[in-house]
Protein backbone atom coordinates (compact mmCIF):
# COMPACT_ATOMS: atom_id res chain seq x y z
CA UNK A 1 0.00 0.00 0.00
CA UNK A 2 3.07 2.42 1.02
CA UNK A 3 4.91 1.88 -2.32
CA UNK A 4 1.37 3.18 -4.42
CA UNK A 5 1.04 6.16 -2.69
CA UNK A 6 3.64 7.78 -4.49
CA UNK A 7 1.68 6.63 -7.98
CA UNK A 8 -1.49 8.00 -6.46
CA UNK A 9 0.07 11.27 -5.53
CA UNK A 10 0.65 11.82 -9.18
CA UNK A 11 -2.19 10.61 -10.34
CA UNK A 12 -4.01 12.92 -8.01
CA UNK A 13 -2.49 15.68 -6.22
CA UNK A 14 -3.32 19.06 -7.32
CA UNK A 15 -7.32 17.78 -9.01
CA UNK A 16 -10.18 19.46 -7.58
CA UNK A 17 -10.87 20.58 -5.53
CA UNK A 18 -7.79 21.07 -4.88
CA UNK A 19 -6.31 24.18 -6.94
CA UNK A 20 -2.95 23.70 -8.12
CA UNK A 21 -2.28 26.79 -9.53
CA UNK A 22 -2.01 28.58 -5.83
CA UNK A 23 -0.13 25.96 -4.67
CA UNK A 24 2.50 26.45 -7.26
CA UNK A 25 2.56 30.36 -6.71
CA UNK A 26 2.60 29.95 -2.89
CA UNK A 27 5.97 27.65 -3.67
CA UNK A 28 7.09 30.50 -5.93
CA UNK A 29 6.35 32.97 -2.84
CA UNK A 30 8.44 30.52 -0.30
CA UNK A 31 11.45 30.35 -2.73
CA UNK A 32 11.45 33.84 -3.22
CA UNK A 33 11.52 34.83 0.37
CA UNK A 34 14.17 32.39 0.27
CA UNK A 35 16.10 34.89 -2.19
CA UNK A 36 15.63 37.43 -0.20
CA UNK A 37 16.59 36.62 2.89
CA UNK A 38 20.39 34.51 1.39
CA UNK A 39 20.50 35.49 -1.74
CA UNK A 40 22.38 38.71 -3.57
CA UNK A 41 21.02 40.42 -6.49
CA UNK A 42 22.23 43.13 -9.04
CA UNK A 43 19.80 46.40 -8.89
CA UNK A 44 17.04 45.16 -11.12
CA UNK A 45 17.48 46.44 -14.74
CA UNK A 46 14.90 45.35 -17.66
CA UNK A 47 16.95 45.21 -19.89
CA UNK A 48 19.45 42.77 -18.36
CA UNK A 49 18.08 39.20 -17.50
CA UNK A 50 20.80 38.75 -15.27
CA UNK A 51 19.32 41.26 -12.55
CA UNK A 52 15.72 39.86 -12.78
CA UNK A 53 16.42 37.87 -9.44
CA UNK A 54 15.95 41.43 -7.58
CA UNK A 55 12.27 40.82 -8.30
CA UNK A 56 12.29 38.53 -5.31
CA UNK A 57 12.80 41.83 -2.68
CA UNK A 58 9.41 43.14 -1.26
CA UNK A 59 7.62 41.11 -4.02
CA UNK A 60 7.79 37.63 -2.64
CA UNK A 61 6.37 38.57 1.03
CA UNK A 62 3.50 40.49 -0.89
CA UNK A 63 2.77 37.47 -2.76
CA UNK A 64 2.52 35.72 0.41
CA UNK A 65 0.08 38.22 1.85
CA UNK A 66 -2.13 37.98 -1.40
CA UNK A 67 -2.58 34.31 -1.05
CA UNK A 68 -3.54 34.28 2.28
CA UNK A 69 -6.04 36.56 1.59
CA UNK A 70 -7.18 33.77 -0.99
CA UNK A 71 -6.57 31.02 1.49
CA UNK A 72 -9.09 33.07 3.95
CA UNK A 73 -11.74 32.70 1.58
CA UNK A 74 -11.27 29.81 0.12
CA UNK A 75 -11.80 28.25 4.02
CA UNK A 76 -14.64 30.53 4.98
CA UNK A 77 -17.25 29.40 1.49
CA UNK A 78 -15.06 30.21 -1.74
CA UNK A 79 -17.47 32.21 -3.62
CA UNK A 80 -20.66 31.81 -1.38
CA UNK A 81 -20.14 33.94 1.46
CA UNK A 82 -20.49 31.87 5.25
CA UNK A 83 -23.79 31.72 6.46
CA UNK A 84 -23.96 33.70 9.32
CA UNK A 85 -25.00 30.58 11.69
CA UNK A 86 -21.84 30.02 10.88
CA UNK A 87 -19.98 33.00 11.83
CA UNK A 88 -19.01 31.76 15.76
CA UNK A 89 -17.41 28.63 14.06
CA UNK A 90 -15.13 30.08 11.81
CA UNK A 91 -14.41 33.47 13.90
CA UNK A 92 -13.13 30.58 16.74
CA UNK A 93 -11.27 28.78 13.62
CA UNK A 94 -9.97 31.97 12.36
CA UNK A 95 -8.01 33.51 15.92
CA UNK A 96 -6.80 29.18 16.54
CA UNK A 97 -5.47 29.17 13.21
CA UNK A 98 -3.46 32.62 13.71
CA UNK A 99 -2.48 31.87 17.20
CA UNK A 100 -0.59 28.97 16.41
CA UNK A 101 0.92 31.00 13.28
CA UNK A 102 1.78 34.00 15.56
CA UNK A 103 3.55 31.44 18.04
CA UNK A 104 5.46 29.20 15.50
CA UNK A 105 6.59 32.90 14.04
CA UNK A 106 7.55 33.91 17.49
CA UNK A 107 9.65 30.68 18.02
CA UNK A 108 11.78 30.94 14.91
CA UNK A 109 12.31 35.06 15.89
CA UNK A 110 13.41 33.51 19.52
CA UNK A 111 16.36 31.81 17.29
CA UNK A 112 18.03 35.27 16.94
CA UNK A 113 17.92 35.40 13.15
CA UNK A 114 18.09 38.42 11.20
CA UNK A 115 15.54 37.47 8.98
CA UNK A 116 12.45 39.64 9.63
CA UNK A 117 9.90 36.76 10.19
CA UNK A 118 6.50 37.13 8.55
CA UNK A 119 4.51 34.60 10.44
CA UNK A 120 3.43 37.26 13.54
CA UNK A 121 1.99 39.66 11.18
CA UNK A 122 0.50 36.50 9.29
CA UNK A 123 -1.14 34.99 12.32
CA UNK A 124 -2.55 38.27 13.00
CA UNK A 125 -4.21 38.60 9.53
CA UNK A 126 -6.35 35.83 10.22
CA UNK A 127 -7.61 37.65 13.26
CA UNK A 128 -8.11 40.98 11.04
CA UNK A 129 -10.34 39.73 8.82
CA UNK A 130 -12.99 38.39 10.93
CA UNK A 131 -15.22 41.47 11.12
CA UNK A 132 -15.36 41.24 7.02
CA UNK A 133 -15.99 37.48 6.50
CA UNK A 134 -19.45 38.03 4.77
CA UNK A 135 -18.64 41.10 2.74
CA UNK A 136 -18.48 40.78 -1.08
CA UNK A 137 -15.91 40.94 -3.68
CA UNK A 138 -16.91 44.93 -4.01
CA UNK A 139 -16.64 45.82 -0.76
CA UNK A 140 -13.50 43.81 -0.63
CA UNK A 141 -11.66 45.40 -3.56
CA UNK A 142 -13.13 48.72 -2.42
CA UNK A 143 -11.57 48.06 1.30
CA UNK A 144 -8.46 47.42 -0.04
CA UNK A 145 -8.30 50.39 -2.64
CA UNK A 146 -9.16 52.56 0.34
CA UNK A 147 -6.42 51.17 2.47
CA UNK A 148 -3.90 51.12 -0.32
CA UNK A 149 -4.55 55.05 -1.87
CA UNK A 150 -5.22 56.60 1.43
CA UNK A 151 -3.56 54.54 4.41
CA UNK A 152 0.53 55.22 3.53
CA UNK A 153 -0.66 59.04 3.34
CA UNK A 154 -2.49 58.45 6.56
CA UNK A 155 0.24 57.02 8.28
CA UNK A 156 2.97 59.14 7.70
CA UNK A 157 0.88 61.97 8.68
CA UNK A 158 0.26 60.73 11.69
CA UNK A 159 3.67 59.87 12.21
CA UNK A 160 4.68 63.45 11.22
CA UNK A 161 2.00 65.06 13.50
CA UNK A 162 3.09 62.91 16.55
CA UNK A 163 6.45 63.86 16.11
CA UNK A 164 8.61 60.07 14.94
CA UNK A 165 6.21 58.11 17.79
CA UNK A 166 8.38 54.79 19.16
CA UNK A 167 7.31 51.88 20.69
CA UNK A 168 7.15 47.80 20.46
CA UNK A 169 3.20 48.37 19.45
CA UNK A 170 3.57 51.14 17.12
CA UNK A 171 6.38 49.67 15.67
CA UNK A 172 4.56 46.19 14.78
CA UNK A 173 1.17 47.65 14.31
CA UNK A 174 1.79 50.95 12.08
CA UNK A 175 5.16 51.13 11.14
CA UNK A 176 7.12 48.06 10.83
CA UNK A 177 8.81 46.00 8.27
CA UNK A 178 5.12 44.34 7.36
CA UNK A 179 2.47 46.88 8.92
CA UNK A 180 -0.50 45.47 9.39
CA UNK A 181 -2.60 48.45 8.49
CA UNK A 182 -1.08 48.54 5.00
CA UNK A 183 -0.67 44.90 4.37
CA UNK A 184 -4.29 44.62 5.17
CA UNK A 185 -4.91 46.00 2.10
CA UNK A 186 -3.35 42.92 0.39
CA UNK A 187 -5.01 40.26 2.24
CA UNK A 188 -8.38 42.15 1.24
CA UNK A 189 -7.42 42.14 -2.22
CA UNK A 190 -6.50 38.28 -1.75
CA UNK A 191 -9.90 37.83 -0.47
CA UNK A 192 -12.09 39.06 -3.12
CA UNK A 193 -9.89 36.96 -5.85
CA UNK A 194 -10.94 33.92 -3.79
CA UNK A 195 -14.47 34.81 -3.68
CA UNK A 196 -14.44 35.19 -7.23
CA UNK A 197 -14.51 31.48 -8.42
CA UNK A 198 -10.13 32.04 -8.51
CA UNK A 199 -10.59 28.19 -10.00
CA UNK A 200 -11.94 29.66 -13.62
CA UNK A 201 -9.79 29.83 -16.25
CA UNK A 202 -11.48 33.51 -17.07
CA UNK A 203 -10.87 34.46 -13.17
CA UNK A 204 -7.47 34.05 -13.89
CA UNK A 205 -7.39 36.10 -17.18
CA UNK A 206 -9.25 38.84 -15.56
CA UNK A 207 -6.46 38.43 -13.03
CA UNK A 208 -4.19 38.92 -14.87
CA UNK A 209 -5.03 41.96 -17.11
CA UNK A 210 -5.94 43.68 -13.65
CA UNK A 211 -2.18 43.09 -12.45
CA UNK A 212 -0.47 43.90 -15.16
CA UNK A 213 -2.29 47.76 -14.90
CA UNK A 214 -1.96 47.63 -11.41
CA UNK A 215 1.88 46.90 -11.78
CA UNK A 216 2.11 50.08 -14.35
CA UNK A 217 -0.10 52.11 -12.38
CA UNK A 218 2.02 51.59 -9.56
CA UNK A 219 5.93 51.23 -10.70
CA UNK A 220 4.74 54.24 -13.60
CA UNK A 221 3.60 56.40 -10.53
CA UNK A 222 7.16 55.58 -8.76
CA UNK A 223 9.16 56.36 -11.93
CA UNK A 224 6.75 59.68 -11.64
CA UNK A 225 7.88 60.13 -8.30
CA UNK A 226 12.16 59.46 -8.86
CA UNK A 227 12.03 62.13 -11.50
CA UNK A 228 10.21 64.63 -9.51
CA UNK A 229 12.79 64.24 -6.95
CA UNK A 230 9.87 62.65 -4.13
CA UNK A 231 12.01 59.95 -3.22
CA UNK A 232 9.83 57.86 -5.27
CA UNK A 233 12.83 55.05 -5.82
CA UNK A 234 14.29 56.02 -2.93
CA UNK A 235 15.31 53.08 -0.45
CA UNK A 236 13.29 54.41 2.75
CA UNK A 237 14.89 51.47 4.62
CA UNK A 238 18.36 51.90 3.51
CA UNK A 239 17.90 55.56 5.36
CA UNK A 240 16.73 53.38 8.56
CA UNK A 241 19.79 51.64 8.21
CA UNK A 242 22.25 54.20 8.32
CA UNK A 243 21.29 55.85 10.99
CA UNK A 244 20.90 52.97 13.21
CA UNK A 245 24.54 52.09 12.73
CA UNK A 246 24.02 48.61 11.02
CA UNK A 247 25.86 49.18 7.94
CA UNK A 248 23.92 50.03 4.45
CA UNK A 249 21.39 48.17 2.68
CA UNK A 250 24.03 46.37 0.70
CA UNK A 251 25.40 44.62 3.80
CA UNK A 252 22.29 42.95 4.81
CA UNK A 253 20.07 40.53 3.25
CA UNK A 254 16.99 42.86 2.18
CA UNK A 255 14.46 41.41 4.23
CA UNK A 256 16.72 40.51 6.98
CA UNK A 257 15.41 43.50 9.03
CA UNK A 258 14.99 43.02 12.41
CA UNK A 259 17.83 44.56 14.07
CA UNK A 260 17.14 48.01 12.12
CA UNK A 261 14.74 50.81 13.51
CA UNK A 262 10.68 49.59 13.24
CA UNK A 263 9.50 53.06 11.77
CA UNK A 264 10.13 52.06 8.19
CA UNK A 265 6.81 54.62 7.11
CA UNK A 266 8.06 57.60 9.84
CA UNK A 267 11.60 57.75 7.32
CA UNK A 268 9.13 59.89 5.19
CA UNK A 269 10.51 62.47 6.87
CA UNK A 270 13.67 63.81 6.15
CA UNK A 271 16.43 62.23 7.84
CA UNK A 272 18.55 65.24 8.95
CA UNK A 273 15.72 66.86 10.70
CA UNK A 274 15.68 66.33 14.55
CA UNK A 275 13.11 68.10 15.97
CA UNK A 276 13.28 69.75 18.91
CA UNK A 277 11.66 67.94 22.10
CA UNK A 278 8.71 69.36 24.64
CA UNK A 279 5.24 70.40 24.21
CA UNK A 280 6.65 74.66 24.34
CA UNK A 281 8.32 74.15 20.72
CA UNK A 282 5.38 71.88 19.15
CA UNK A 283 4.78 73.90 16.64
CA UNK A 284 8.78 74.30 15.58
CA UNK A 285 8.69 70.40 15.69
CA UNK A 286 6.03 69.88 13.61
CA UNK A 287 7.35 72.15 10.85
CA UNK A 288 10.77 70.36 11.07
CA UNK A 289 8.96 67.00 10.58
CA UNK A 290 7.05 68.37 7.20
CA UNK A 291 3.71 66.70 7.40
CA UNK A 292 2.64 67.57 3.81
CA UNK A 293 6.19 66.53 2.20
CA UNK A 294 5.80 63.02 3.91
CA UNK A 295 2.80 62.09 3.00
CA UNK A 296 3.26 62.93 -0.88
CA UNK A 297 6.59 61.02 -0.45
CA UNK A 298 4.49 58.13 1.07
CA UNK A 299 2.12 58.18 -2.18
CA UNK A 300 5.35 57.92 -4.67
CA UNK A 301 7.37 55.46 -2.43
CA UNK A 302 8.06 52.32 -4.39
CA UNK A 303 10.76 50.23 -2.90
CA UNK A 304 10.62 47.53 -1.37
CA UNK A 305 9.12 47.58 2.72
CA UNK A 306 8.55 50.80 1.61
CA UNK A 307 4.87 50.81 2.43
CA UNK A 308 4.16 53.44 -0.15
CA UNK A 309 1.44 53.38 -1.93
CA UNK A 310 3.60 53.01 -5.31
CA UNK A 311 4.51 49.84 -4.06
CA UNK A 312 1.37 48.59 -3.05
CA UNK A 313 -0.01 49.08 -5.86
CA UNK A 314 2.99 47.62 -8.16
CA UNK A 315 4.51 44.83 -6.49
CA UNK A 316 0.33 44.00 -5.46
CA UNK A 317 -0.16 43.93 -9.16
CA UNK A 318 2.76 41.78 -10.05
CA UNK A 319 1.88 39.21 -6.91
CA UNK A 320 -1.83 39.12 -8.81
CA UNK A 321 -0.32 38.56 -12.07
CA UNK A 322 1.81 36.07 -10.88
CA UNK A 323 -1.16 34.16 -9.34
CA UNK A 324 -2.88 34.47 -12.62
CA UNK A 325 -0.05 33.44 -14.66
CA UNK A 326 0.45 30.09 -12.36
CA UNK A 327 -3.43 29.68 -12.00
CA UNK A 328 -3.45 29.28 -16.04
CA UNK A 329 -0.06 27.46 -16.26
CA UNK A 330 -0.75 24.85 -13.73
CA UNK A 331 -3.33 22.81 -15.96
CA UNK A 332 -1.02 22.31 -19.40
CA UNK A 333 2.10 21.92 -17.21
CA UNK A 334 0.57 19.98 -14.19
CA UNK A 335 3.20 17.54 -14.05
CA UNK A 336 6.03 19.56 -14.48
CA UNK A 337 4.57 22.20 -11.55
CA UNK A 338 4.04 19.19 -8.95
CA UNK A 339 7.16 19.64 -6.95
CA UNK A 340 6.55 23.65 -6.89
CA UNK A 341 2.89 22.96 -5.92
CA UNK A 342 3.60 20.30 -2.96
CA UNK A 343 6.45 23.05 -1.94
CA UNK A 344 3.11 25.57 -1.87
CA UNK A 345 1.39 23.13 -0.03
CA UNK A 346 3.09 23.07 3.15
CA UNK A 347 4.02 26.70 3.30
CA UNK A 348 4.60 27.15 7.12
CA UNK A 349 6.80 24.02 7.00
CA UNK A 350 8.99 24.92 4.16
CA UNK A 351 9.48 28.77 5.44
CA UNK A 352 10.34 27.66 9.31
CA UNK A 353 12.77 24.77 7.75
CA UNK A 354 14.10 27.75 5.46
CA UNK A 355 14.58 30.03 8.53
CA UNK A 356 16.46 27.57 11.04
CA UNK A 357 18.89 26.12 8.44
CA UNK A 358 19.70 29.94 7.58
CA UNK A 359 20.33 29.74 11.74
CA UNK A 360 22.17 26.31 11.60
CA UNK A 361 24.29 27.43 9.01
CA UNK A 362 25.00 31.10 9.82
CA UNK A 363 24.64 30.68 13.72
CA UNK A 364 22.22 33.04 15.97
CA UNK A 365 22.47 36.67 14.79
CA UNK A 366 24.12 35.73 11.62
CA UNK A 367 23.31 35.99 7.82
CA UNK A 368 23.80 34.67 4.60
CA UNK A 369 24.43 36.12 1.09
CA UNK A 370 25.07 33.62 -0.92
CA UNK A 371 22.81 32.49 -4.46
CA UNK A 372 24.66 28.94 -3.48
CA UNK A 373 23.44 28.73 -0.51
CA UNK A 374 19.81 30.22 -2.15
CA UNK A 375 20.22 26.97 -4.65
CA UNK A 376 20.58 24.84 -2.21
CA UNK A 377 17.90 25.68 0.12
CA UNK A 378 15.36 25.57 -3.63
CA UNK A 379 16.55 22.26 -4.46
CA UNK A 380 15.70 20.81 -0.61
CA UNK A 381 13.10 22.69 0.28
CA UNK A 382 11.39 21.18 -3.40
CA UNK A 383 12.98 17.71 -2.68
CA UNK A 384 11.94 17.31 0.81
CA UNK A 385 8.21 18.63 0.31
CA UNK A 386 7.73 16.34 -2.73
CA UNK A 387 9.03 13.51 -0.79
CA UNK A 388 6.66 14.67 2.15
CA UNK A 389 4.04 14.82 0.31
CA UNK A 390 4.12 11.81 -1.37
CA UNK A 391 4.72 9.34 1.39
CA UNK A 392 3.02 11.30 4.57
CA UNK A 393 0.33 14.08 3.00
CA UNK A 394 0.19 17.48 5.21
CA UNK A 395 2.93 19.03 6.54
CA UNK A 396 3.53 18.99 10.26
CA UNK A 397 3.14 23.07 11.19
CA UNK A 398 -0.08 22.69 8.61
CA UNK A 399 -1.09 19.96 10.73
CA UNK A 400 -0.33 21.77 14.07
CA UNK A 401 -2.00 24.39 12.70
CA UNK A 402 -5.11 22.58 11.85
CA UNK A 403 -5.51 21.10 15.24
CA UNK A 404 -4.87 24.39 17.00
CA UNK A 405 -7.87 25.72 14.52
CA UNK A 406 -10.02 22.40 15.36
CA UNK A 407 -9.44 22.53 19.31
CA UNK A 408 -10.39 26.56 19.14
CA UNK A 409 -13.71 26.31 17.23
CA UNK A 410 -14.62 22.97 19.27
CA UNK A 411 -14.45 25.17 22.09
CA UNK A 412 -17.57 25.60 24.26
CA UNK A 413 -19.41 28.49 23.25
CA UNK A 414 -21.56 30.53 25.96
Amino acid sequence: MTALRPVRWFREFGRPPRILGLDVARGLAILGMAGAHVGTTDAFDWGDPTTWTDLVHGRSSILFALLAGVSIALMTGRDVLPERERLPGIRLNLVGRGAVIFVIGLTLELLNTPIAVILTLYGLLYVAVIPVLRWRPRQLLLGAAVLALAGPALLALISAVALQPFGAGIGFVLYGTYPITVWLALVLGGMALGRLRVQEVRTAVVALVVGVVLAAIGYGLGALGAGAGLGGTESIVSSTSEDSGSGSLDSLPSESLDSLPAESLSSFIPDDVMPPSGWESYPEALAATDPLGSMVRAVFAVDPHSGGTAEILGSGGFALAVIALCLLLSRPLRWLLLPLGALGSMPLTAYSLHVVSVVLVAGPGGFIADNSFWGLTAVALLVVTTLWAMFVGRGPLERLVGKGAAAMAAAPRR
